[in-house]
């Protein structure tokens, strides 16, 4: 693929599934996205979908796909996206995220892939402050 067709890279930029406690004590799992770029991000569009197999029937299964704005990020700030289900844990859960800086326009796939997802694998992140699963 030539290179100008890729367009610029993305850095300093992150989504994460973050473990909260719910109104009613039980652990909820909500997703954010992550501004730790020195600039502005504007005219943010996010789209989320999950996919995989049944591991019962090894049937496809793919989720509706949601859309998501965010007019507006500063640097190092944090934004919810969605909340997402521990029913989908078991897919691949994808959030294509598109941004404009400068007028430069910027985007980028982050998947949590299958099983990913799990208590085993949660962690403390330093610069959310909170327990969860991060990709950059």
């Amino acid at each position: 693929m030539r290179e100008e067709l890729l367009g610029p890279k993305v850095e300093n930029v992150a989504v994460a599934v973050i473990e909260e406690i719910g109104e009613d004590n039980e652990k909820i799992y909500n997703v954010y996205l992550a501004n730790f770029r020195e600039d502005i991000m504007e005219g943010i569009i996010i789209t989320s979908k999950g996919y995989g197999e049944n591991a019962n029937t090894g049937e496809r299964v793919t989720t509706s796909t949601l859309r998501h704005c965010i007019e507006v990020m500063l640097p190092n700030e944090v934004a919810k996206i969605e909340p997402i289900m521990p029913d989908v844990f078991g897919l691949s859960n994808e959030y294509w995220v598109s941004f404009w800086v400068n007028d430069v326009m910027y985007d980028k796939k982050f998947v949590f892939l299958a099983e990913t997802i799990q208590p085993k694998n949660i962690a403390y992140i330093p610069q959310l402050k909170s327990n969860g699963i991060i990709i950059q």
